[in-house]
């Protein structure tokens, strides 16, 4: 702590020394000419293209980035700045800034924001590099990031990378700091953007209507999940966010609208894992006159439309697994798979059976399940480890669904499905329970599940 306090001494008392300067430690603007990025592609052109200026310089530029390396060299120096674009070398001199500029590249630090403008060059090791005719300092840093760093490897002559910021935790909860760090993590987020983009152009292209539901609702349902629980001051209401937006999209098509989507923010008051989060992004879509065989088909569209658009591929690494897209996807039916790991018949065992084999996995969270839930837990337990390529669940236990029809040639079961990828469920359908009679029946049954002490059953919504 001694150590990290002396650091943070030292870069106050540099932000000092600055101000006795007169240089603005934190400015107002400072609007770049190009991206990093920009101008090592720019270079490369005019050198394929023969047309380097004197010296073989590219053309005048500007960037704007944090500082993320420095090298002293005496009477120059070489520093890497990164911007949204990656990262760019660049070479300062005494010669070229005057030597009271460049004596004031001494009270510059690793993550401090700087302008820097120049032309671009190759050096003799090969590098694409600004050399800086200018800079401006746009945002002193007063705490140091945590970079890792670099060490030669004696035995193979290569390097090794040590991560200043390493915890998953840690790097989890501060994303900003993350990003800092690890410029690479830059892509997850531009990746992100891109499926989101391309699964609202699908949509948007097979006639379906975006729309926003309530955040905020009276009462809580699409899911079984518990809600996290707030107060309408003015209306003296107890409020929920919201777990899922179905029963709300399902009240747009009794209104009329036959397609409709939402891509939202949803809530749910549970635990955490590398697969759930309290808060989540989610697409659901509602589609009239079609089952779920309909929306398997779908599913299938939709997903290889967004990996030919972002990745311009059909199988993908998932850790050191090849996983392929090429549909259709396999269909199992989930009391088949859960009957075989088990070695009997589902349907043969009666609840206090099914939490027995539970807790014999060591299965928690048991006293208060209902059959479904036991289902799901040892379906979770036995069969989910295996289902690493695309794979569609289908023909749910009636217990287990209470919003999904039943199915057509089995009264036990109903006709939902749901996508594992990477023993990971992405997606959750079903043909829509359209009768309100055994939609009530269903409600009611939930109710029952609540009254027993399973707080994640879901409410009789009369609407």
């Amino acid at each position: 702590m001694d150590d990290f306090n002396q650091v943070l001494r030292a870069r106050h008392e540099k932000l000092n020394a600055l101000k006795e300067k007169g240089i603005e430690p934190f400015a107002h603007s400072y609007i770049p000419s190009h991206r990093s990025n920009e101008v090592i592609v720019g270079f490369e052109e005019l050198e394929a293209q023969e047309r380097l200026g004197e010296g073989g310089e590219g053309e005048h530029s500007s960037v704007a980035g944090r500082i993320l390396s420095w090298r002293d060299h005496g009477k120059s120096h070489f520093a890497h700045v990164g911007d949204a674009g990656g990262s760019i070398q660049v070479y300062f001199k005494s010669d070229l800034i005057g030597d009271e500029r460049f004596e004031e590249l001494n009270l510059l630090d690793l993550g401090d924001w700087i302008g820097v403008e120049g032309s671009a060059f190759r050096t003799r090791t090969g590098e694409i590099t600004i050399r800086a005719e200018s800079y401006t300092l746009l945002t002193k840093s007063l705490r140091p990031l945590p970079f890792g760093k670099t060490e030669e490897n004696t035995e193979t002559g290569g390097r090794i990378e040590h991560s200043g910021f390493a915890d998953p935790e840690t790097r989890y909860r501060q994303r900003y700091a993350d990003l800092a760090v690890h410029p690479d993590l830059r892509n997850v987020f531009e990746t992100r953007t891109k499926i989101i983009r391309s699964l609202r152009s699908f949509l948007d292209s097979e006639n379906f209507l975006e729309v926003e539901t309530p955040v905020l609702q009276p009462l809580y349902g699409g899911a079984s999940a518990k809600p996290f629980v707030t107060h309408h001051e003015a209306l003296g209401l107890t409020m929920y966010l919201r777990i899922a937006d179905e029963l709300y999209l399902k009240r747009l098509l009794v209104g009329g609208l036959d397609r409709v989507y939402e891509i939202s923010k949803d809530f749910r008051n549970e635990g955490l894992s590398r697969v759930h989060n309290p808060e989540f992004t989610m697409l659901e879509w509602y589609q009239a006159f079609t089952d779920y065989n309909d929306q398997m088909i779908l599913v299938e569209r939709i997903v290889g439309h967004v990996l030919d658009e972002v990745v311009n591929s059909r199988e993908l690494r998932y850790g050191s697994e090849m996983i392929s897209f090429e549909s259709p996807f396999p269909r199992i039916p989930l009391v088949g798979a859960l009957s075989e790991a088990l070695g009997v018949d589902v349907f043969h065992l009666e609840d206090e059976a099914l939490r027995e084999r539970a807790k014999a996995l060591g299965l928690d969270d048991l006293d208060t399940a209902g059959r479904g839930k036991l289902i799901d837990k040892l379906f979770g337990a036995l069969v989910e480890p295996d289902l690493v390529q695309p794979t569609f669940v289908i023909d749910h236990p009636k217990e287990l669904s209470p919003l999904a029809k039943e199915h057509r040639l089995d009264s036990r079961l109903t006709e939902r499905f749901e996508l594992y990828v990477g023993r990971v469920e992405l997606c959750n359908g079903f043909s829509e329970l359209n009768d309100p009679l055994d939609q009530r029946a269903r409600f009611e049954a939930q109710a029952g599940l609540r009254d027993a002490g399973d707080d994640e059953a879901q409410q009789i919504d009369d609407d």
